[in-house]
């Protein structure tokens, strides 16, 4: 663990990312030394950062920790978390507080490869999503909404392990995203992800589906979606930057066997040279 560019676990209690979530992370995976699309993961920190206001760290600084984090562990899960730092007591920010940022490493699922083949099985969650325009798409550090979503599909898991994902609605009925993932549904000819622009977090991965769609020439839509629609899909899946993409073989009572468009960008995907 670095912290602040030096080796160490230790952080203030005053720290703001710590009392009220006021930061921003970044999740990559790690294999044979290398962070895997590290350039993309940095043009998201640097835009949630700025969309709170935080000094976001030089990308020379954080490449050079990262390198030196990766001669000391190959391969894991690598988390950057950058917070508006220390304060006094009290909501309101300090502008002049120097920044907290840390990177941690832990070790990569073991999850059966066959997920990505033949697909999971998912929940819908009770919990519902609040609408916050001012937040939305920033992959923010109060993530409590996800953590309660986790914990129905925790809850859920004890009678059924084979849930591996839960998806998550908006107030307004909206399907958004899954409790670590974005959603992609295929309607005909066209590929659909949800809007996000009053709540959920747009990843890296998102984006690098949707330009998979528009270098093959598949009209890609973003607006919302509803859970009647979802049900009606001829393909779902969901994506992130550790599992990579799952389809979805299994919702409630709605089942697919067929997964062609994400079977296409898993194999586009793994003929790629560079990461």
């Amino acid at each position: 663990m670095l912290v602040n560019g030096k080796p160490g676990v230790k952080l203030s209690i005053r720290d703001r990312g710590l009392l009220y979530g006021d930061g921003v992370f970044r999740t990559i995976r790690a294999i044979r030394g290398k962070a895997q699309h590290w350039t993309l993961h940095y043009l998201k920190l640097r835009n949630d950062c700025s969309a709170l206001g935080i000094a976001c760290p030089d990308a020379g600084q954080l490449s050079a920790e990262l390198d030196y984090l990766l001669t000391q562990h190959h391969e894991g899960v690598v988390k950057l978390v950058v917070t508006r730092g220390q304060g006094n007591r009290g909501y309101a920010p300090q502008f002049d507080a120097e920044i907290t940022h840390f990177w941690d490493i832990s070790p990569l699922p073991d999850y059966p490869a066959d997920l990505a083949t033949h697909g999971i099985r998912a929940k819908l969650c009770q919990l519902r999503l609040g609408r916050q325009p001012r937040l939305a798409g920033i992959k923010h550090l109060n993530r409590l909404e996800n953590v309660l979503a986790a914990a129905e599909c925790n809850d859920t898991r004890v009678l059924d392990p084979e849930i591996a994902e839960g998806l998550m609605q908006d107030t307004d009925g909206n399907v958004i995203e899954g409790t670590r993932s974005n959603l992609f549904v295929v309607s005909g000819s066209k590929l659909i992800t949800p809007e996000l622009s009053h709540s959920g977090v747009a990843g890296v991965q998102r984006d690098r589906v949707i330009e998979w769609s528009e270098q093959n020439n598949m009209p890609v839509e973003i607006r919302n979606i509803g859970m009647d629609e979802v049900k009606q899909a001829d393909e779902l899946f969901v994506v992130n930057s550790v599992i990579g993409l799952w389809p979805i073989r299994e919702l409630e009572q709605s089942r697919w066997n067929n997964f062609p468009v994400a079977t296409q960008i898993l194999q586009a995907w793994s003929n790629e040279t560079e990461i």
